[in-house]
């Protein structure tokens, strides 16, 4: 539901998300095993352009779906090792969801059913299904859960428009807009530093990003002490010294 939901100020989302929770009870998944009750605790929930009956569907879809396969991780891992690929295997696990829970119907007919979970398949980056899947594969330190047994290094950096900036200021990508491409380029730059797990990065590059340091420009009271400006396109690197 978080990672679902993950749009705008994180102190407006965190109430909506703790009012949806207050909603369900403190059984979410009790709820979500009936259908009505869970529509009908959500009724009247909004949050952008989400509506209570989009997130009931999405929770009632992730139950059904957890029931089946043993747990949501057992259905995506099964997904990966039959597909063989993060992309096809994504897509396969957003359609379990939007199917169980009737939640691809009600997308033909509502916005915000629609760009609840978004499409793999399309060119979009799915940042929120990214940062989903780094809280459940990435080992537990604080910040990931480490749930799944999925390897880290099928991952790919959920980009928004931190990472893209920085992406590009650093030469990670030349993608002007958050795209799968995007997405692929700036993984496979950080892999040259991590193979086993370039997804690690995301959470120091998305927080230098949201402090404002990262311009999109040249501006030396902004970048003044900046510990990546040596290799910023925005900066030329020093001459390299006579040997």
């Amino acid at each position: 539901m978080a990672s679902a939901v993950a749009f705008g100020n994180v102190k407006a989302l965190r109430a909506k998300l703790e009012d949806a929770l207050r909603r369900l009870g403190p059984h979410p998944s009790r709820t979500a095993d009936d259908e009505a009750a869970t529509h009908a605790a959500l009724a009247g929930w909004r949050h952008r352009v989400y509506r209570g009956e989009d997130l009931a569907c999405l929770v009632v879809g992730a139950r059904r779906v957890q029931r089946a396969h043993g747990s949501l991780g057992a259905r995506f891992e099964a997904d990966l090792r039959r597909e063989g690929a993060l992309r096809p295997a994504l897509a396969s696990f957003v359609a379990s969801l939007r199917d169980a829970g009737g939640l691809g119907d009600a997308a033909r007919t509502r916005r915000g059913a629609a760009h609840l979970l978004a499409d793999p398949a399309g060119a979009s980056a799915c940042k929120r299904l990214m940062l989903f899947l780094r809280w459940m594969v990435r080992p537990a330190d604080g910040v990931d859960l480490g749930l799944w047994d999925v390897p880290t290094s099928a991952l790919l950096i959920p980009v928004d428009t931190h990472i893209l900036k920085l992406g590009r200021n650093l030469g990670l990508t030349r993608a002007t807009g958050p795209t799968w491409r995007a997405a692929e380029e700036i993984t496979r730059a950080l892999a040259a530093l991590d193979p086993d797990d370039p997804v690690r990065f995301d959470f120091a590059l998305c927080h230098m990003g949201m402090s404002q340091r990262c311009p999109s420009r040249r501006d030396p009271v902004r970048c003044e002490g900046c510990g990546v400006r040596t290799v910023c396109r925005h900066w030329p690197r020093p001459a390299a010294q006579p040997g």
